[in-house]
Parts: structure tokens; C-alpha cells; sequence
């Protein structure tokens, strides 16, 4: 016999089942961060190399762009535009009975139900904030992998060359002993491929960009909105030019971040959540519903000479 489960103890256990999987990708992501669980490969240098020899531009809070500023905007600046789009646009429902167009509420018990405007402000920002814990896993593991050094590295290393016998520049030198400088800083220095800041702060601006394309359909609106998207993309983009600036970052680690948050922005919005679409009215699923049952090709019936001769006979008699 089938086993029937009921609705509300489904919606549970894929409650619960999603709140594992959030906690998860936390605690994955807090041990990236602020734990040596996880080993950063230690590369080597040339003497004198050239890409690593930029002045050192100072702790990360003196960046015109600091670390507590992006992280507040990128997990302040989508909740507060989600919520407030989400209670516009229920509004706006309830104000014309677009009936058709709104979720319906979800029974949680006898006496419990979910509002469709918080089942839909959960989804997104849930959806959001997995997706920057995801994006600052993506970097963390590529920048302990890879072990990549930052354009101001050999100022914080401090090699002594005479006595490790750089003679020659093409001289390479490995090992975490060759560098005398600061052991923090330095392991700072090795964690720049990709960059952690382009990544998050672009992640930020191409979901907030697609989620207000998507969602706000209101008249008035077609000018606005591109000049809302294209300023979110420019201060993400500005963010990563502002790295290479202060030689932070190189262009590899900047373009790498772009490409991590982007693509985890759009595979988030594209393939999770439908491009923030709500349900579907009735007659669009009749609609497609219809086309399901359609056969894919229909091959006209051709008429057999047999059948033709006793049409024929049947007629003279």
C-alpha cells in the first residue's frame, strides 16, 4: 500500500532538512575563517620578483573600501530592499485582487499557516544569505588551495637575501622559513587568489539586481530600475578596481571573485528560486499542461489502396 505522508509533516521535515544544510554551510564557513583547520599551501617566490615588491598599503580597516562596511551593505542593503518589495508588491496585490497571481497561505497545523508575504521574504533572504556563505566558502577554499601572494607581499615577508644566496633573480625560494616578518600578516598575504571582497560584494549586487528586475513590474518603472541595477553592478565593480588600486589584489584575484559571485548569484536566482516567481495562475498550467500531452510529432494517415477498392465496392452495392 502507498504510504500517504501528511502535508504538514513534509513541510516540517523539509524544514528542518534545509535548517541542517544552513548550519552546515555556517559552521563550514566560520571554520574557513576563523580557524587553521584548513592549511594554506605555502608558495614560493623568485628574489627581487617583481609582482610581489608593492609597498605594503596598510591594515585592512585603512582600505577606502574596509571589510566591516562591505559586509554590513552586502547582508544589510538586500534584506532591507527584499522586505520592503515584498510588502509593496503583496500590497499591491491585495489593493487590485490580483488574486490569481498570489501564493497560497501553507497549513502548518490545526490552527497555524504561513502568510504567502513571509513564506516569500524567507525564501529570498534564505536563499541570500546561503549563497554568501557558499561565496565565502568558494574563496576561502580557493585562497587556502592556491596560496597566492598579494602584490605587497615580499614588504611584509622581509626576506633576508643575503642569507638565503639570492645571487640571481631567477633564483627560487620556498619554505614558509625564508620570510622574518610579521607570522599573521603574512599568512594574510598568502590568501588573495580569489579576492574575498570582489567576490561578496558582486554576489550582493547581481542578486539584489535580478531579484528587482524580476519582481518590480510597476509603470514608471523603465528607467528606474536599469539606473538602480547598473549603480549596484558599478559599486561592486568599483570595490574590486579599489583592490587593485591599493595592491591588495591582483587583476586575476579581482576577476576570479567576479566570476564566483556572479555565477552562484545567477545559478541561485536562475535554478532555486524561478527567477522570484510566484505561482502560476491556473490557465498557464491548463496551458502547459495541455502542451505535455500533445504528441511531439504527428504523422499524417495515409489511406490504403485496400481500403480504397472496398470503399468502392461498398458504394456500387
Amino acid at each position: 500500500l502507498p504510504l500517504h505522508v501528511p502535508v504538514p509533516s513534509a513541510l516540517t521535515s523539509m524544514l528542518y532538512f534545509q535548517m541542517v544544510i544552513m548550519a552546515g554551510t555556517v559552521m563550514l564557513a566560520y571554520y574557513f575563517e576563523y580557524t587553521d583547520t584548513f592549511t594554506v599551501n605555502v608558495q614560493g617566490f623568485f628574489c627581487y620578483e617583481g609582482s610581489y615588491r608593492k609597498p605594503y598599503p596598510g591594515p585592512e580597516d585603512s582600505s577606502a573600501v574596509p571589510p566591516a562596511l562591505l559586509y554590513a551593505l552586502a547582508a544589510g542593503v538586500p534584506v532591507l530592499v527584499i522586505i520592503i518589495g515584498e510588502t509593496a508588491v503583496f500590497c499591491l496585490q491585495l489593493a487590485t485582487r490580483d488574486f490569481e497571481n498570489q501564493e497560497k497561505p501553507i497549513l502548518t497545523g490545526d490552527c497555524c499557516y504561513i502568510n504567502p508575504l513571509v513564506r516569500r521574504t524567507i525564501r529570498f533572504l534564505g536563499i541570500y544569505a546561503f549563497g554568501l556563505f557558499a561565496t565565502d566558502i568558494f574563496v576561502n577554499a580557493g585562497q587556502v588551495v592556491t596560496g597566492n601572494l598579494a602584490p605587497h607581499f615580499l614588504a611584509l615577508c622581509k626576506p633576508n637575501y643575503t642569507a638565503l644566496g639570492c645571487q640571481q633573480f631567477t633564483q627560487f625560494i620556498s619554505g614558509a622559513h625564508a620570510c622574518t616578518g610579521n607570522p599573521d600578516l603574512i599568512m594574510r598575504a598568502r590568501k588573495t587568489f580569489p579576492s574575498k571582497e570582489a567576490a561578496l560584494s558582486v554576489y550582493a549586487a547581481t542578486y539584489l539586481t535580478m531579484y528587482i528586475t524580476n519582481t518590480i513590474k510597476a509603470r514608471g518603472t523603465r528607467l528606474a530600475k536599469p539606473v538602480l541595477c547598473l549603480g549596484l553592478m558599478c559599486l561592486a565593480f568599483l570595490t574590486g578596481i579599489n583592490r587593485v588600486a591599493e595592491y591588495r589584489n591582483h587583476w586575476s584575484d579581482v576577476i576570479a571573485g567576479f566570476i564566483i559571485g556572479i555565477s552562484i548569484a545567477v545559478f541561485l536566482v536562475v535554478c532555486v528560486v524561478n527567477n522570484f516567481r510566484g505561482r502560476q495562475p491556473e490557465h498557464e498550467n491548463s496551458h502547459m499542461d495541455n502542451l505535455v500531452q500533445m504528441p511531439m510529432i504527428s504523422i499524417p494517415r495515409v489511406e490504403s489502396p485496400l481500403e480504397k477498392v472496398t470503399s468502392v465496392q461498398i458504394v456500387s452495392f
